[in-house]
Formats: structure tokens, C-alpha cells, sequence
């Protein structure tokens, strides 16, 4: 009998993507760009395991953008091995529900291929946003799973020319895309009317400089406490979730305040009550190769940036003077002090729109699918 005959729904082409990352955690790289994927084929985002469960199952749901999220629910207690089984158990039902004329598999996490090797599909892409196997907790065998998918991969790309120098040579076709930005979206942050919004900053008084992202080990959280001392009359504003790092680890001051995750879409609210940004990140292995989503996005809202020496940022926004660069905590607080007498500034301003004027997610997702696809023709 012929596929078409039977009355599982029929797609085009679809995309399954793999990663380390839940949908709802922080909107980030794999939401902006899937998000468009969806506008034109099927999109499924199957997360990590939550271990919660009785017998393996499969809980799914859609978000506004028309990605579906699928969350595996296992039972605890098993060894690596017997959870992919289960999880191969899991993508194999899936499937069989499902027809693809086209089928592409994306990774985030290259260790969902212990459970998904054994699938061929018609396109693997690499999207190589971090160098996960620098990161707190990463699994010692993430390096050789990285390996055997760059050996499957048709097409890699990178999250920032750092790491686009670590890995070109590993893959004949890598291609670097460093952190885009929603320009509109962050521009909101530069009306005034934006701030009232965010109701639980309104009593924190001003210069405020603030922080968004996810709080873990490579925020270095000794620079912040030594940051709100020797600038006691600037208050410090701290937004995002903790990751592999617990309440006891932050500092505490009277004018340092973690205001805790807010949802992307509140986001210019609080930067619109900002006088400046800051980027405190450690400079360790986890930090050596990213780049991070927040440089361009601090810009578009029109908000002045002091950050430490991270390459991705050092080039090319250090050295166009779109970002300060300091090295130290004093040349740190110095720095912020220049930064507090920025905002506004009609030239900066005008050189931040036009370093940004060719950088979006679309441009980005779009560059993508012309690789996509030129790739595709050679192999036909």
C-alpha cells in the first residue's frame, strides 16, 4: 500500500531539533531561528528528559510560533544506557506516526545522537552555539559525541567567530553566524513609556546598570560584589534564571538586586528603566568561545555597554567603540561611569544603528537556508 493512502498526516518537509536547552527556559538562538523555520515546514523541539515519570512517555505542546515542543518523561534510577533506549524508544514511536517527504535533524546537544544514530535523515545540520564541553557539569564523553557528529553532519555552523576558528577545521563546510538580534523587538526599550511596566524595579532609585541572562558560572560573581562596593550609589539590576549555581553563591548588597527570570516579551520594559548595561562574565574555559545574544541586543535598546575582555565582543564591538572593554574592577567602574554619560548620545547612537543595520534573525536564518539548500543540490 502506498504511504499516501494510510491517514497519518502528510508534511512536506520538517525539521527535528535536539537540544540541551528547554523551549521555555531563556529565548535565546534556537527559538529565534526555529521559530522562522516554522513559518514553512513542521518544527519539533524535542527537549531533554524530565525524570518524573512511571513508564516512558512523550508530552507535547505548541507554541504561539507553531513549534512543537516534545518533553520525554522517564522513569529515574536507570543508567545512561537503558535512558537511551527509552529515549530511541520514545523518537521511534514518534516517527512512526509521522510522514516526511524531507527530514532534517538539527542538533543543539550533540548527545541526543545516543539515541537517534541509527536514523537517516535527509539533512543533518550542527549548530554549534556554545562549546558545551567547557561548560559546569558537561559529560565526559560529550567530546567524542561531538566528534561523531561532526562526522554526520552535511552542514555546521557556529554561534561566533571564536568558535568558528576552534571548528572550521574539524568539518568541510562550517559556516559562522554570530548572535543576531530581534531589532525591533529590543528598540522598544528606547521609549520611555516601556519602563512603567516593570512594576518591581520602580522603587530601585537611579543611575541603575543592569544585567540579563542566564546567571551561572560564567558570570563572575566576585566582580559583581566588588563592582556594587566601590560604586555604592549605582544600583545593580540582576534578571534571569540561576543555572548550576544556587541563591547562596550570589552576592549581596543593598544595591545589588536579582530580580529573578522575566519572560522575553518583558524584557525592554526593564532595559527601558536602564542607564546602562554590563556584561560581567568570567574569563575561563566556559567563557572563551561564546558569544553573547545580549551584546547586540543591549545596542538596539539603546543602552550604553561595559563588559569584560570576551574575544566575541572585544571584536568587533570593542574595537568599533560601540562596547567598552575593561580589565580590571576599577578600570571596570570607571568604565560604567562613562557609559552612565552615554545614553542619549545622538553619534553613538547613529553608529550602533548602522553596525546593526544588516544584522537580523531573519538575515541570519535566511544565510542558513541558502547553505541548506546549496547543499542540497550538490548531493542530488
Amino acid at each position: 500500500m502506498d504511504q499516501r493512502t494510510d491517514s497519518r498526516p502528510a508534511h512536506q518537509s520538517g525539521i527535528i531539533c535536539f537540544s540541551h536547552l528547554r523551549w521555555n527556559f531563556v529565548y535565546q538562538r534556537p527559538q529565534h531561528l526555529l521559530s522562522r523555520a516554522a513559518q514553512t515546514q513542521r518544527v519539533v523541539y524535542f527537549e531533554e528528559p524530565i525524570f518524573d515519570a512511571g513508564a516512558p512517555s512523550l508530552a507535547s505542546y505548541v507554541t504561539p510560533s507553531g513549534v512543537t515542543v516534545m518533553v520525554p518523561h522517564l522513569p529515574g534510577g536507570h543508567d545512561e544506557a537503558e535512558k537511551n533506549r527509552q529515549l530511541r524508544q520514545l523518537l521511534d514511536g514518534f516517527l512512526a506516526d509521522e510522514i516526511f517527504d524531507d527530514l532534517t535533524f538539527w542538533y543543539y546537544s550533540p548527545m541526543a545522537l545516543q539515541f537517534s544514530d541509527h536514523i537517516q535523515p535527509d539533512c543533518t545540520i550542527y549548530d554549534c552555539m556554545d562549546e558545551l564541553s567547557a561548560f559546569r557539569f558537561a559529560p565526559p564523553s560529550l567530546v567524542q559525541m561531538e566528534k561523531q557528529l561532526l562526522q554526520r553532519a552535511d552542514v555546521v555552523f557556529t554561534g561566533g567567530s571564536s568558535l568558528y576558528a576552534a571548528k572550521r577545521e574539524a568539518h568541510r563546510n562550517v559556516h559562522c553566524f554570530p548572535s543576531s538580534v530581534d531589532k525591533a523587538h529590543f528598540a522598544l526599550a528606547r521609549s520611555a513609556d516601556a519602563a512603567s511596566v516593570a512594576r518591581d524595579q520602580e522603587a530601585i532609585p537611579h543611575p541603575r546598570v543592569g544585567f540579563f541572562g542566564v546567571i551561572d558560572e560564567r558570570m563572575d560573581l566576585a566582580l559583581v560584589a566588588r563592582l556594587a562596593e566601590l560604586r555604592p550609589q549605582i544600583q545593580f539590576v540582576m534578571i534571569g534564571p540561576l543555572a548550576k549555581i544556587s541563591e547562596s553563591d550570589l552576592p549581596r548588597a543593598d544595591n545589588l538586586h536579582w530580580l529573578g527570570p522575566k519572560d522575553y516579551p518583558a524584557l525592554p520594559s526593564y532595559l527601558a528603566g536602564w542607564d546602562c548595561g554590563f556584561m560581567p562574565f568570567a574569563l575561563n574555559e566556559s567563557t572563551r568561545f561564546i558569544s553573547p545574544t545580549k551584546t547586540p541586543e543591549f545596542l538596539s535598546a539603546g543602552l550604553p555597554l561595559v563588559s569584560t575582555n570576551i574575544t566575541d565582543v572585544a571584536r568587533p564591538y570593542g574595537e568599533l567603540g560601540l562596547v567598552t572593554i575593561a580589565h580590571t574592577p576599577e578600570e571596570f567602574a570607571d568604565a560604567i561611569d562613562g557609559a552612565l554619560s552615554m545614553k542619549g548620545d545622538v553619534r553613538w547612537l547613529e553608529e550602533v544603528d548602522g553596525f546593526l543595520s544588516d544584522k537580523s534573525w531573519d538575515e541570519t536564518f535566511k544565510g542558513m537556508q541558502r547553505l541548506i539548500a546549496s547543499h542540497r543540490q550538490m548531493a542530488m
